[in-house]
This record gives C-alpha cells, sequence and structure tokens, in this order.
C-alpha cells in the first residue's frame, strides 16, 4: 500500500489551528533570531567587501593589519607609485593615490556619546578609484583646503558632520562642505579631506597606504611578488576587495558564534514545544491510527505521516520567521568595527544563503521535536488503538 495521503497530514494540522499557530509561532520566533544574526554578518561582510574593487591594489605596512596600522615613507610610496604595471587615467595621470588614515573622536547627534569615526586623507586620483563614491548633496573638498565630505551614515549620525557644520580636529578647524553616497560600501562611514592638509594638522610624516589600480588585472601577482621581494620596501599587497573582506572577519566570527549559541538555547524550547504538538496529536488521533493500520498502512506509513506532519509544521514556521526578518533589511546598525576600531554603519542583508540556512534549521527542529512522538505513532498496536474508537 502506498503512503498516507498528503491531504490527510494537512486536513490534520488545518483542524488544530491554534495548536499549529502556537508551535509554528514558537519556532518562527527562533527561526527569526536565527536568521537576523545571519543577515548582521552577511550585511557587515557585504558592507566591507563592496568597499573594495578588484583592480585596486592596496599596499600597506607588511603585518599591518589595517590601513591605521600601517606607515609608508614618502620615498616608499614614491617607489611605488613609480610601478609600470599601475593603469593610466583618461586625463594621462597615473591612477594611483597616496592616503592617510587617522582615527578621530566624535559625538553622536542622538547620544552624544564618543565614537572613533576614520578620517581620510586623499588626493582627487584617490576619488577617482572609488567610482561608487558619489556627492548626494554640496559639493566635493577642494584640493589644498580644510574642506572635509562626510559619508552618509557619518553625516546622519554625528553632531559637526552636516553641510555647513565645522569640525575641530586635530587642532584644526574643518568645514564640511558636501555628503556623499558609497553605494552601500564602508566608505559611507568615513570623512574625506585633503592628504596633505591632513598630515600637516595631525602631524603625520608617513602615509597609512598606496592604493593604485591596476593596468591590466592579470599584473596583480607580478606586482606583488615586485613589490613584497624589494629590499628596499617592507610593505605586502593585496587586492582591495580581499583586504576589505579580511576586516570582516572576526566581527562576522563573533556574530555567526553568538547567533548559534543563542539560536541553539531557543530552538531547544521549540523542540519541546513541537514534540508537546505532536504528543497530543499521537493521543488524541490514536483509534484514527488504528484505523489506517487496520486499512493496510505500515508501520513505516504512519512513521512517515507523522514526521511529514511536523516537518510541514516546522516549515510554516520557518517561512513565518523569514518573513519577520526581512523587514531588518529596512534598519541600519552602527558598531564599532573590531579590526580598525572605527565607526561603521551597514545594513541587514537577506540572500540566498540565509534562506536556505534558515529554512534548514526549520526543519532540523521539526524533525527532531517530530522523531519520537512519530515512532509512538507508528508502535502502537492495532487492537489496542482500535479499542478507544
Amino acid at each position: 500500500m502506498t503512503g498516507v495521503p498528503l491531504s490527510y497530514i494537512f486536513r490534520n494540522l488545518w483542524v488544530r489551528k491554534l495548536t499549529t499557530a502556537l508551535t509554528a509561532g514558537g519556532m518562527a520566533l527562533v527561526v527569526f533570531v536565527f536568521a537576523a544574526v545571519l543577515m548582521l554578518a552577511a550585511g557587515l561582510e557585504k558592507t566591507l567587501v563592496e568597499t573594495g574593487s578588484y583592480d585596486n591594489v592596496v599596499v600597506i605596512r607588511r603585518s599591518a593589519q589595517t590601513e591605521i596600522q600601517s606607515g609608508i615613507s614618502r620615498d616608499q610610496a614614491a617607489l611605488i607609485a613609480a610601478r609600470p604595471e599601475i593603469g593610466s587615467a583618461i586625463d594621462g595621470g597615473r591612477q594611483v593615490s597616496k592616503e592617510v588614515l587617522v582615527l578621530v573622536v566624535m559625538p553622536k547627534r542622538v547620544t552624544n556619546k564618543p565614537s572613533n569615526v576614520t578620517i581620510r586623507g586623499l588626493k582627487p586620483q584617490g576619488i577617482a578609484l572609488r567610482p561608487q563614491v558619489r556627492i548626494s548633496e554640496g559639493r566635493m573638498f577642494r584640493p589644498g583646503s580644510a574642506e572635509v565630505v562626510a559619508g552618509s551614515r557619518i553625516a546622519q549620525g554625528f553632531q559637526g558632520a552636516g553641510i555647513g557644520e565645522t569640525l575641530t580636529l586635530g587642532g584644526k578647524t574643518w568645514t564640511v562642505v558636501g555628503t556623499f553616497d558609497a553605494g552601500g560600501s564602508g566608505f559611507a562611514s568615513e570623512l574625506w579631506g585633503d592628504a596633505d592638509q591632513m598630515m600637516q594638522a595631525f602631524r603625520r610624516s608617513l602615509y597609512s597606504s598606496v592604493i593604485f589600480r591596476l593596468g591590466a588585472s592579470s599584473d596583480f601577482e607580478q606586482v606583488r611578488r615586485a613589490l613584497e621581494d624589494d629590499q628596499r620596501l617592507t610593505v605586502e599587497a593585496q587586492r582591495e576587495t580581499l583586504f576589505y573582506a579580511k576586516q570582516s572577519e572576526m566581527m562576522s566570527s563573533f556574530l555567526s558564534v553568538l547567533g548559534t549559541i543563542l539560536s541553539v538555547i531557543f530552538s531547544i524550547g521549540a523542540i519541546i514545544g513541537a514534540m508537546i504538538t505532536m504528543y497530543a496529536a499521537v493521543a488524541n488521533r490514536t483509534s484514527e491510527i488504528g484505523t489506517l493500520r487496520a486499512l493496510g498502512f505500515r508501520r513505516r506509513n504512519i512513521l512517515a505521516a507523522f514526521l511529514l506532519e511536523s516537518l510541514l509544521l516546522s516549515l510554516v514556521g520557518g517561512v513565518m520567521g523569514l518573513v519577520m526578518a526581512s523587514f531588518l533589511q529596512l534598519y541600519t546598525v552602527s558598531t564599532m568595527n573590531w579590526q580598525t576600531f572605527s565607526e561603521l554603519a551597514f545594513t541587514f542583508s537577506m540572500n540566498s544563503q540565509v534562506v536556505v540556512q534558515a529554512l534548514l534549521f526549520s526543519l532540523f527542529m521539526g524533525l527532531a521535536g517530530g522523531f519520537l512522538p512519530a515512532i509512538r505513532a507508528a508502535r502502537l498496536d492495532i487492537v489496542e488503538a482500535l479499542r478507544s474508537v
């Protein structure tokens, strides 16, 4: 005989509307928490990965983990900028930028609490290397001036970072002349100004990094080996996409581990809830189970039917949890990047990997919660079951 009809399974879930809704709701909350943490980690990775360009190369001091920790002398920067693999700009110049990064402390608009903000000094060549950056209001800073432009996240979240406002940083007063949208990248959490003015104000004699675009993408390994083997230099070169992806590793791993721990704890309650629901279903449908067995359905058919019922219940909860989690994409999270110790704003991001992992997690809860009740249903004696009719 074939398996128990699906219509029978769906009908049983529909008849027990209240218990079905409560159990699915409990699972939905667990899936919501699980998906939210995955989306948080995915949003962080997406923001930092999109900060880089595959054909851009970041050169920093050897063993430095971030640009903030790096230092490159002017002589070394000049040697790097002279590499023949560097591409040429439309105006005939070279696509290379010597940049300086400094951490400054600024108060937030709402809470007035201080937080670290990255201020980047660069030249027009550096701006051209980031085509995703667009001035959304005001204008770009003038080279050689005490002007800055603020990323959209900084302009919204920090005092003094709006257009027309002034900032006193490094003993110098800076005027905010524009805000820029960074296309969802981490640059939206930075302030930009003229490199020479920044170095003078903050008394820096070293650049933090040298960024350049390859003339041909295939030249990367060649230029990397040349720079790292040059005895006059103590630097390492990475593709910009990989460089920024590494910036998310520590925090992303922490979020994933924390989310997994929390989800496991919460899932125990959801599994117990599913188990209670399925045990109650078995107790209330003893006569039905006896009838099915008398009609010729085997133990494995009963086992499969109850497991499928539990899995469908968990799937409903998983979909509900994902629907609730999808609304988190409307919110922006602002926190400290543990790699750079600076403020970083990013959004929750739901992708196919998050959806698949969340649904598999919900199905696991359904399987764990329905397995023992399904075995109990399959083991019911036909005669004893029919006596309860």
